[in-house]
């Protein structure tokens, strides 16, 4: 409703300050002039009241719920997932879990790396994953193919690289995770 105000009388003003502000002669017949005098004015007059008048949209909370981990979640790695003893790829990479191994969120968080555990070599690990290569284990729908070798096949169909010289590239891609 408040945006018909807005426009309504925003022509009214354009109107007005068209009459005030051109020549007689534009408007003793309509032309394409006096239309876009019309149509620019009512639209720029409209959008500034617009702006001015109407309520400021409500604050949009952020959905938090499904981008933190639960505490004794099930998550599944998308792909070859460095465990690190701390948060960031500069810290200790204490373990590469293969696509598809199953980790445990601890709860705990900083920013997008996440406190995980899994099971390696037999032994329950904990560490810190990044949360971008994490999908929830009852994702539905989810595959959890070697997204590596997806890689390399699209490099070497699409001519930019021979296949092997495009999996040293995915390779050097991966150590920087």
């Amino acid at each position: 409703m408040m945006t018909i105000l807005a426009y309504g009388a925003a022509l009214l003003l354009t109107l007005c300050l068209a009459a005030w502000l051109t020549p007689r002669s534009w408007w003793r017949r309509a032309n394409a002039r006096a239309l876009a005098v019309l149509a620019g004015g009512t639209l720029l007059v409209g959008s500034l009241l617009h702006a001015l008048l109407a309520p400021p949209p409500a604050a949009l909370k952020p959905d938090v719920q499904g981008q933190l981990p639960v505490a004794g979640q099930g998550y599944r790695a998308w792909d070859n997932l460095n465990l690190r003893s701390n948060v960031g790829v500069g810290s200790h990479r204490l373990a590469v879990l293969p696509a598809g191994t199953r980790v445990t969120a601890s709860g705990r968080h900083q920013g997008d790396w996440w406190e995980v555990s899994a099971l390696v070599d037999g032994r329950r690990q904990a560490g810190w994953a990044s949360s971008l290569w994490l999908r929830r284990a009852d994702e539905a729908g989810s595959r959890f193919v070697q997204p590596h070798r997806v890689e390399v096949q699209a490099l070497g169909a699409l001519g930019r690289a021979d296949p092997r010289e495009a999996e040293g590239l995915v390779d050097r891609h991966r150590e920087v995770r």
